[in-house]
Parts: structure tokens; C-alpha cells; sequence
């Protein structure tokens, strides 16, 4: 999806009002990525959700594989990944392309919400923060305790997406596109995704993703929020200059006071630059968070 939700595309695969599907009436048209368009769509009985449909056209194998992420979010459920409807083939002007529907949050994206507290002059709130991090770290626990760990790849502000709902703020983790079952035996994939996101093993030669890599991402997010800019914003470049990379990030407490000092402990345990001294996945960054005292329970005021 572009930034500002523009189409990069000549023509749209569908257009608004077209019917799709078994039911489906199109309403508007949301974004895009480098693989697929998302719609806003209402089903005749089901309402409102979201349409991803893929730009390629492809054999049955391909549709299969295209796919995969409809069958594995569908697998997964949990509250705070987004849920999967309906997946199968719709047609177009350009033929028949692969589509999955899935819940629609009006919310929009977490880089959504955070450039409205950003434009007020704030940073997000702790403890919205906080919240949002307990609640995709959970979600994500589900797909590294999967054998052999599932990992996303992908975690950034664009695929978190902010809801409510009678408990309050409601985050669920999206686009699953990239993710991939981790090798039985190395416990790594192949590196994908955001490299403002990226672990430094995968720019500096280890070449490999894993949950920990996931873990390193949801501390660029818990950063992010709390700061208002990226722990290393000079990016791979500072990366790869060598002295910039022997130096920490600022402490969070250095540019927000808000934060406490036991939460800015978990959030830079998660961008240790070695590995092996992260939270080795996504339930152990959860504990953690639980552990350092400024979790909200679930459910109350945030």
C-alpha cells in the first residue's frame, strides 16, 4: 500500500460498486502494495470488510500460493491478528485474480494514528503504547510457538492496524504476506522486509530471519512510539559505517520523561544488537513487558 494511499497502478482491478465475489458490493479503494490492491467492501449479510486482491494472474498453483497468507491467518486466530472471512477468485478487466476478504478496522494503520499525535506536537501515550505492544507481541507469541516458528518478517507501523471496541484501544497485526515457517533445523528464513525494521544480522552478513528478528522489529515499533523517531535513523547506511553501530539508541527517557525506567529496559533489551541477548521470541517479550510493571490489564481504561 503507498504511503498516502494513491493507486501506482494504470487502471484499477476493481472499480467502486462493481459486485465481487459471492456477495460482495465494492466500496472504495484503500491501497496498495507491490503484490496485491485492498478494497473496502460490504458483503450482503456479513457487512463491512476488507478485499485483498492479488495483481497477478496465475496457474491454480499460483492462486494456492498466493493464498497461503488467507490459510495461515486463518489457522492462527487470535484477537490481535487480523481474521480472515473468505478467500477465492474474483474477476477483473485484466481476468480472474486470487482474492481473501478479511476484517475491516476502520482505525486505519498504527503510522496512521501515530503521525495524529505527532501532528499535535505528542508523542503517543505510554501506556497506548504499552498496550499496543502486549497486544501484537501476543499475537505474534501464537506464530513462534507454531513447530517450526512462523515469522512474520514484516512487522511495521503500516501492518499494525488500530481499532475499538468495548475494552478500548484494540491493535491487530496484518499482512502476513511475508511470512514463512522458519527451517526445522536452523530456526532461520530467508530475510525479508522493511530495512528500517530489519535486525542488524540480516544487513551484516548473518543473512537470516528469526523471532528474534520479529522481537527486534516490535522495539523499533516500542521505540518509535515512545520517541517519535527510530532508534538508529541514520538507517543501514550508520549500519554498515561501524563506529555509528558500537553506539546505543538515545534512552527513551532522554527524549520522552514519560517513559518508565523498567519499560525502557524491555524495549532496548529488544534492540540489543546481539541476538542471542534479545527475547528470544515474541512470548518471551510479552513475559517481560508483563514482568516490568507497566502492563495494563486487558479490558481496563488505558
Amino acid at each position: 500500500m503507498t504511503a498516502n494511499g494513491s493507486r501506482t497502478t494504470a487502471a484499477p482491478l476493481l472499480r467502486e460498486g462493481q459486485r465481487a465475489g459471492a456477495g460482495y458490493v465494492v466500496e472504495r479503494f484503500l491501497g496498495e502494495g507491490a503484490y496485491a490492491e485492498v478494497y473496502r467492501v460490504r458483503h450482503r449479510y456479513l457487512g463491512r470488510q476488507a478485499m485483498k486482491v492479488f495483481k497477478r494472474l496465475g496457474s491454480r498453483a499460483a492462486v494456492e500460493e498466493m493464498l497461503a497468507e488467507a490459510v495461515l491467518l486463518s489457522r492462527l486466530g487470535h484477537p490481535n491478528i487480523v481474521r480472515v472471512f473468505d478467500a477465492g477468485t474474483v474477476t477483473t478487466p485484466s481476468g480472474e485474480r486470487a482474492f481473501f476478504t478479511m476484517e475491516y478496522v476502520a482505525g486505519g494503520t498504527l503510522e496512521r494514528f501515530r503521525g495524529g499525535h505527532l501532528a499535535r506536537g505528542e508523542h503517543v501515550p505510554v501506556a497506548d503504547t504499552v498496550r499496543i505492544l502486549r497486544q501484537i507481541s501476543s499475537g505474534l507469541a501464537l506464530a513462534h510457538a507454531e513447530r517450526p516458528p512462523i515469522v512474520h518478517r514484516d512487522i511495521t507501523t503500516q501492518n499494525i492496524l488500530i481499532g475499538y471496541d468495548a475494552h478500548g484501544l484494540r491493535a491487530r497485526l496484518g499482512d502476513f504476506g511475508l511470512a514463512t515457517a522458519t527451517h526445522p533445523a536452523t530456526q532461520l528464513a530467508s530475510a525479508q522486509g522493511v530495512l528500517a525494521f530489519k535486525p542488524p544480522e540480516t544487513l551484516l552478513g548473518f543473512r537470516g530471519d528469526s523471532p528474534t528478528g520479529d522481537v527486534w522489529a516490535l522495539g523499533v515499533v516500542g521505540y518509535l512510539l515512545l520517541t517519535g523517531v527510530f532508534p538508529y535513523p541514520k538507517g543501514v547506511a550508520g549500519w554498515i559505517s561501524g563506529s555509528y553501530r558500537r553506539a546505543p539508541p538515545a534512552r527513551p527517557r532522554d527524549r520522552n520523561p514519560e517513559v518508565g525506567s523498567a519499560l525502557e529496559a524491555v524495549v532496548m533489551a529488544a534492540l540489543h544488537f546481539d541476538r542471542t541477548q534479545r527475547p528470544p521470541d515474541a512470548g518471551a517479550f510479552t513475559h517481560r513487558l508483563a514482568a516490568c510493571g507497566a502492563l495494563p490489564e486487558e479490558g481496563s481504561p488505558p
